[in-house]
């Protein structure tokens, strides 16, 4: 069995959208791309490193792939670029024919049931880059196994978001978290499943509490 793992970068208010650069992806008028520039350092450098030296395939959304398609088989002798070109890539897609990228493999119809599929034979890990609208199906069919979370400190207010409204509530248990110089988090999370039921409200509230639940609840049916 595969796991898929999501390395993600994201701002503080969970904005994952073309952190690479402003050309990366400005759809919804999205034009604060290439964010994670002025923070990048040593420390993720090395952390970088860390994830390229492992063995690993691609999956990856159809938007993703043709930003990594029409890169990283021109960069050079680059360390992420030996280790992207040398990996299987799986794209999700129905509207793409032609593949100039070595080793890509289309995955067409169902998304969901396709990797279920492929998580069931064997290989490395499933590595997941960017790919939002990827992310939300396989959060939501808890088909994500590790997720590498790197926060970035700034807020950017619109964009695509990792954790969009719509996901079903899940716990995360953090596993690593470690720290760069210019403030970036690296963070490592599991699926810890649904969210216990617990609450820190007294088990007999007030009269005034009651009181502000009717309140509340008459605002909200007036819309």
């Amino acid at each position: 069995m595969r796991q898929v793992i999501a390395i993600t970068h994201v701002t503080l208010d969970g904005i994952m959208q073309a952190p690479g650069g402003p050309e990366e992806d400005p759809t919804g008028d999205f034009r604060q791309g290439g964010w994670i520039a002025p923070f990048f350092d040593e420390a993720l450098d090395e952390a970088l490193g860390e994830i390229m030296s492992g063995e690993f395939d691609l999956l990856l959304g159809r938007r993703t792939y043709e930003i990594f398609a029409a890169y990283w088989p021109y960069a050079g002798d680059h360390p992420i670029a030996r280790a992207f070109n040398k990996a299987a890539k799986y794209v999700i897609t129905n509207s793409l024919d032609s593949f100039d990228w070595v080793n890509t493999h289309p995955l067409r119809g169902d998304a969901v049931e396709n990797i279920r599929k492929l998580k069931a034979t064997d290989g490395p890990a499933l590595h997941v880059w960017g790919s939002s609208e990827l992310l939300q199906a396989l959060i939501a069919a808890d088909l994500v196994d590790e997720f590498h979370i790197w926060i970035f400190p700034l807020v950017l207010g619109k964009g695509k978001r990792l954790f969009e409204n719509g996901v079903p509530p899940r716990g995360l248990t953090l596993v690593e978290s470690r720290s760069a110089p210019k403030g970036v988090l690296l963070n490592t999370y599991r699926p810890a499943g649904p969210l216990p039921e617990a609450s820190l409200a007294p088990d007999t509230p007030s009269e005034a509490e009651l009181a502000r639940r009717r309140k509340l609840a008459a605002e909200e049916g007036q819309g």
